[in-house]
């Protein structure tokens, strides 16, 4: 039993890895990748851009290395990525729930979603200063701030999914004695799942942005925080690894989430 679901675990995570890099080790890809990569080594060391101000390709390979082995840069990866998820997590199994039953149920969508339309246009950054004086600079403020970001997308296009149910599968349910609960998980949930799935990449998304602004500018720990430290010493080729660190980590969790997508809407055309 443990050695069959250890088998199905392995040839699972492979599938992923296979569907996630597969659009990387293209030929149509690596004909564009590697020439640019190339003439990003070339302009900087012939003199065509300030090598100063824009560092060579090997140079962050170089930066990339020395913090891997000599500044404990797994420490501010996995501080990044408590973090990160801790905040999402929240959102999500919030802002779904919520979603769901707002565009369900008529009598709380008057009464609540004005509240939330409200306050979604805020940009989320805009809440950083009130955070910090009611959190204090931690993990707490980190958190909030980073649910913030997500929240509001998750939940709004959540509703509208929900809310847009074509009603010809609610007829057909009810003729065969469904009750809203069953509506509600088997109908509801499931024709609202694709757009569920792509609100939480824009909540990804929007949560590494408030993830790094909440460790630059009030946390002691994470990528966000060694990214502020570089540009105090002026070290650009550290910046710049910081950067692909966390374009790096929204990739692959968006990546992810269309493979979940591709799982679960079985019923869907993929397309390329």
């Amino acid at each position: 039993m443990k050695k069959g679901l250890l088998a199905s675990s392995i040839i699972a995570s492979l599938d992923f890895l296979r569907f996630a890099f597969g659009s990387l080790l293209t030929k149509e890809f690596l004909k564009l990748a590697l020439p640019l990569m190339l003439l990003w080594e070339i302009a900087g060391r012939v003199g065509w851009v300030s090598r100063n101000l824009i560092p060579t390709f090997s140079d962050v390979v170089l930066a990339f290395l020395n913090l891997l082995l000599h500044k404990h840069l797994l420490i501010y990866v996995a501080d990044s990525l408590l973090t990160f998820f801790l905040g999402i997590f929240l959102a999500v199994i919030l802002a779904v729930p919520l979603g769901i039953v707002v565009g369900w149920n008529v009598y709380l969508r008057k009464h609540i979603l004005p509240f939330f339309q409200l306050l979604a246009p805020i940009p989320p950054l805009a809440w950083a200063p009130l955070t910090i004086i009611f959190f204090g600079i931690g993990l707490p403020m980190k958190v909030f701030l980073i649910f913030l970001g997500a929240f509001f997308p998750i939940f709004l296009n959540t509703y509208q999914a929900v809310k847009d149910t074509d009603p010809r599968y609610l007829a057909s349910a009810r003729v065969f004695g469904a009750s809203e609960w069953t509506l509600l998980v088997h109908v509801y949930f499931w024709q609202a799942l694709g757009a569920i799935l792509m609100s939480v990449k824009t909540g990804i998304a929007l949560g590494l942005v408030m993830l790094t602004a909440a460790e630059m500018y009030g946390g002691r720990s994470g990528i966000g925080f060694l990214l502020m430290q570089a540009k105090e010493f002026f070290q650009i080729p550290v910046m710049v690894v910081c950067m692909l660190l966390l374009g790096g980590i929204g990739w692959f969790l968006i990546e992810l989430l269309k493979y979940l997508e591709l799982k679960l809407s079985v019923w869907k055309e993929v397309r390329g």
